[in-house]
């Protein structure tokens, strides 16, 4: 009898609670969304299926002694795989159009205003019985705003880690509805004769400004924002491995193998962290909506700046293309260009609007140098 009590402890079926089994579901749903809608499916597959691993009774998968939790601890705890994820995608990625019109760095910053007025909305929150956040948490929620993934984990890794879970499907849920989110904003504060604009030719760009690029952002880190030195070092190496053309093998490594198999880890660390006691709370409810305003404020905000440009070029810049300035690379330039198109059918906005998306991913990792650099030190 009592061995048959203790193979009956031992199954899933007499462990399950109400929790768990609803954050699988919500596994289940990432992963649906990844493959169904193609919504972010690099990591929203590997963090859905982590969720659902991470809720499993018993198995203890996203414990500190499972699997997951071990992964959680070498990669993400200590910073080291979003930190690989930047040196990637700096090697993904061509600052070209960022060199060619540098105005275009505005944009990218104009759209981090999501990140602080987040900021303040969160210590807001406080004010209403239930919720309890910190400046570091304020700090961590607020990076959501930046629609940058790694940046946005890099961050709740050093000021909120209890946090990381929901930040991180915040951040990489409404990256994924940039189609969605970004253009009834657009529209909104656009008018038609604006969204029409042609914008001229990019003038070519030399090897020379190409390789000096990123060693002229890294110097400006260096003197003004050490804090932001990890991410911002980061990128552009994996800038220069794709510039200077004599280590092909470690370009192609940095963008095929290593942020794959980085990719695949990461997804699953942070659905680790979606068990059923850590993200059922109230916090994360708030984090989800806050996350949401974050990113309406960024793009609203790009645009915006985007129309003081278009006045002050006398109508040769294209607003949309501030929309941009959010760092989901390139999906966000993809948005603009779509949303231009509609407008004008010979109206092509993708490179013009890289420069500001770039300038974002740039951005993002600036806004985090100065919230590590405040509330981190």
């Amino acid at each position: 009898m009592e061995a048959a009590e203790a193979l009956w402890q031992s199954m899933g079926i007499a462990n399950m609670g109400f929790g768990q089994l609803f954050m699988m579901m919500i596994g289940g749903l990432l992963i649906y969304l990844a493959v169904a809608k193609n919504f972010e499916p690099l990591l929203l597959l590997p963090i859905g299926f982590g969720a659902i691993l991470s809720n499993i009774p018993v198995a203890g998968i996203g414990g500190p002694d499972g699997l997951l939790g071990m992964i959680y601890h070498v990669g993400i705890e200590t910073g080291v795989f979003p930190l690989l994820i930047f040196m990637g995608v700096g090697a993904l990625t061509d600052f070209s159009a960022l060199i060619a019109r540098p105005y275009t760095l505005f944009l990218g910053a104009a759209a981090q205003f999501g990140i602080f007025a987040t900021l303040l909305g969160a210590l807001t929150l406080n004010y209403i019985p239930g919720f309890d956040f910190t400046l570091a948490d304020a700090s961590a929620i607020a990076i959501i705003g930046g629609a940058d993934g790694p940046t946005a984990i890099f961050l709740a890794s050093r000021l909120a880690p209890d946090l990381l879970g929901a930040i991180a499907v915040a951040a990489y849920s409404y990256m994924a509805l940039v189609p969605i989110i970004q253009p009834p904003i657009m529209k909104a504060l656009t008018t038609e004769e604006e969204r029409q604009v042609v914008m001229s030719q990019l003038r070519p760009i030399s090897k020379l400004e190409k390789i000096l690029f990123p060693f002229s952002v890294l110097i400006l880190c260096i003197l003004f924002l050490p804090s932001a030195a990890p991410l911002i070092g980061m990128l552009m190496f994996g800038n220069i491995l794709r510039e200077v053309g004599v280590v092909d093998r470690l370009s192609l490594a940095a963008q095929n193998e290593i942020i794959n198999i980085v990719t695949i880890f990461l997804g699953l660390a942070v659905g680790s962290k979606l068990s059923a006691d850590k993200f059922l709370t109230l916090d994360t409810m708030g984090i989800l909506a806050l996350g949401a305003i974050a990113f309406c404020i960024g793009t609203a905000t790009g645009v915006l700046m985007g129309k003081l440009m278009y006045k002050l070029s006398g109508g040769k810049v294209n607003p949309l293309i501030g929309a941009a300035g959010v760092s989901a690379v390139p999906m966000a330039a993809r948005v603009v260009n779509k949303v231009g198109l509609e407008a004008n059918h010979h109206n092509f906005l993708l490179m013009h609007a890289m420069g500001p998306n770039v300038a974002g991913v740039i951005g993002s990792a600036v806004a985090a140098g100065v919230l590590l650099a405040i509330v981190g030190g």
